[in-house]
């Protein structure tokens, strides 16, 4: 999916003011997230980023920006390869590059309904969701992030268009989550599309990959090595 990354100004965040306009793809430079740069936090970090997703809204996390993040502070270092720790609202990210992949680990993911938040009675492995007249079932999960969950016969056919938006604004889900339409082809391999918090369907989505495959594994579908295949 597709970034903009920029060092932070002086005085601070870029407003909801500043940040569509740079995301819209017509009027402005086009982008799902914008990735701004502050100065360290935390001895033995790189750097401090924060997400601002299209709609102007700050978010926890994003893994592919992460990625990106990395590649481009080791080439502006003239650096080629090499590990970076990052600093970010979901935590800290450890990174390593080499030649041409950037890999991230994201951490443990939480399934207590609290991290996301999800408004539930207790931790479980599915729950059902009122969405309309009709109800759907979910596995939720955080990867520094929130994100929903739904297994699919096909992502071809998947209501992405229909069902993101409404589980993005779910009131169960005070502070809106991701929606993840998972289609698992064997243990090994799935195919996901993803509609993003603030943002809608993307190409890609580095957490969303995560979060899938950890609801698919905490359902016994899936081995530990997975192959993910999202649209980008």
């Amino acid at each position: 999916n597709h970034f903009i990354i920029f060092p932070a100004r002086p005085g601070g965040a870029p407003s909801a003011e500043l940040s569509r306009p740079l995301a819209d793809r017509f009027t402005g430079i086009g982008c799902d997230q914008a990735l701004m740069l502050e100065p360290p936090r935390r001895t033995g970090t790189a750097a401090y980023y924060r997400i601002f997703n299209a709609d102007g809204r700050e978010v926890e996390q994003c893994g592919n920006g992460a990625r990106c993040i990395a590649r481009y502070l080791r080439e502006r270092a003239g650096a080629s390869g090499g590990d970076l720790v990052l600093d970010s609202p979901g935590g800290l990210v450890q990174t390593k590059l080499k030649g041409e992949q950037v890999s991230v680990t994201m951490g443990v993911p939480n399934f207590d309904p609290a991290s996301l938040p999800f408004d539930a009675s207790g931790e479980a492995y599915v729950y059902p969701l009122s969405v309309g007249a009709s109800e759907v079932e979910i596995g939720a999960v955080s990867v520094g992030n929130p994100h929903a969950v739904i297994r699919v016969p096909s992502v071809a056919d998947a209501p992405v268009a229909r069902l993101g938006p409404s589980i993005e604004h779910h009131p169960r889900f005070p502070k809106r989550t991701n929606v993840g339409f998972m289609e698992v082809v064997d243990r090994g391999h799935i195919r996901l599309r993803v509609h993003e918090r603030g943002t809608g369907e993307t190409r890609a989505c580095g957490t969303g990959a995560c979060a899938a495959v950890a609801v698919g594994r905490r359902h016994g579908l899936l081995d530990e090595n997975v192959t993910v295949d999202l649209p980008g």
